[in-house]
């Protein structure tokens, strides 16, 4: 019944998107995902990982069977368009097969399994469809953010900004001195967020074919919250970027062509205009809410993955300052934000506690706080930065170690006690 009520909830949001978006003469997330089954799919890597978390419920033999049939369908496809001379601008030669394959799975799920091996198969099929969905879904957002927020804060956080030292004029400076090779290696990392995560997941989700159950907390349910509960922020607190703002990108809308060589002067912010198709997607900065939990759950796999979590973690920090599509205090918010995801759904799978509810209130308070001073201090913070920049980053780090510390107590209770054998008695 969960699971039923889960998947009328996700539909109807998705309907509900669908909806909104074909408001404004666009397609939805359902029509484009619609569409990937036969035009050239906007992510084929994403679609793969998609068929990789799937397949974690599948056996070995299984899994070769399906990489093969997508394999051979995208070939199939690629020689196809190559007949009829038809173009992939905007798209990927390949990933269509992927998303064949899920949806193959789907039906052999309804026409071929019963009982628990069907409950186990439909949920690795929902499991790839909801990383497809979500990527959709953010697409959507995005587009309903520039069309009902015609206002953005961003002159409230680059003053803000400026208790933090504007990293993401520093950082954008660091970016152009490395050239076009640094700027491509960053912009993989960035575009390729997902795939990461998915890497991460297959590791925590290898024994599921063998136990035929999934675990109670892994990387994509934290992944997906965050998609979906981030964009509401982004409703409350519209902002567009340093490079929309303060950069070139943001035309003559832009307050003036200042990122990244001049910092933004200090001056009684105020809301501003912006064109009708920039997203608002800054506050909090998701990039970094996500890479924070890829590296929060690489902890507990091999030295390569650890290293792997902590590297996309910094590349991604790098690439939102770096690209100006971000400033600090988004970063500072997107930590905070993610460990208070990442807690309430640890809780929620393990069950409800003191420890729990105090993390997580607590997290939920310093975000709001975060939020608050932005809007409502930056000229007190920007007048005084060594009082307030140490304050911010001191709010974040207590929500860092109040995480720490409780997830180890969490793990400490978990672990069973060894019941020691009875010794004979010495005569």
């Amino acid at each position: 019944m969960f699971w039923v009520a889960a998947g009328v909830a996700a539909l109807g949001f998705l309907i509900a998107l669908e909806i909104a978006a074909r408001r404004y003469g666009l397609p939805g997330p359902i029509t484009n995902q619609a569409k990937e089954v036969i035009f050239p799919p906007k992510s084929g890597p994403l679609l793969y990982a998609s068929m990789a978390l799937m397949m974690v419920v599948l056996t070995w033999r299984q899994r070769f069977i399906a990489a093969g049939v997508a394999i051979g369908i995208d070939v199939a496809f690629l020689l196809v368009r190559l007949a009829l001379g038809a173009k992939v601008a905007g798209g990927h030669p390949f990933g269509n097969g992927a998303l064949w394959v899920i949806l193959g799975h789907a039906v052999i799920a309804v026409t071929r399994r019963t009982g628990r091996e069907r409950v186990l198969l439909l949920k690795g099929v929902g499991l790839g469809l909801l990383l497809v969905a979500g990527r959709k879904t953010g697409d959507a957002w995005l587009l309903i953010t520039s069309k009902t927020r015609p206002v953005v804060l961003d002159q409230y956080v680059a003053t803000a900004d400026h208790a933090l030292g504007n990293p993401s004029w520093l950082a954008g400076r660091i970016v152009r001195a490395t050239g076009p090779i640094g700027a491509h290696v960053l912009d993989y990392v960035y575009v390729q967020l997902a795939v990461a995560a998915v890497v991460v997941a297959l590791y925590q989700l290898r024994n599921v074919a063998v136990e035929r159950r999934f675990p109670g907390h892994h990387l994509v349910r934290t992944f997906l919250v965050i998609g979906l509960l981030g964009p509401g922020i982004y409703m409350i607190f519209p902002v567009v970027g340093p490079i929309f703002a303060y950069g070139a990108d943001g035309g003559h809308w832009a307050v003036a062509n200042l990122w990244p060589d001049t910092p933004p002067p200090i001056n009684t912010p105020h809301q501003m205009p912006f064109n009708g198709f920039t997203p608002r997607n800054c506050m909090p900065s998701l990039h970094t809410a996500w890479a924070t939990t890829i590296f929060v759950h690489s902890r507990k796999g091999p030295r390569i993955l650890r290293f792997a979590g902590a590297f996309w973690l910094i590349a991604t920090l790098g690439v939102t300052l770096g690209f100006g599509y971000h400033y600090g205090a988004d970063l500072v918010a997107g930590v905070v934000f993610a460990l208070t995801i990442e807690a309430a759904l640890r809780s929620l799978a393990r069950g409800w506690d003191r420890s729990g509810t105090q993390l997580v209130a607590y997290g939920a308070t310093v975000f709001a706080a975060l939020l608050v001073s932005y809007r409502y201090l930056p000229t007190a913070m920007a007048g005084h930065p060594w009082v307030f920049g140490p304050l911010l980053i001191t709010a974040m780090t207590s929500v860092v170690h109040f995480y720490v510390r409780t997830t180890k107590l969490w793990e400490l209770e978990a672990v069973p006690v060894r019941q020691l054998e009875p010794q004979p008695e010495l005569v």
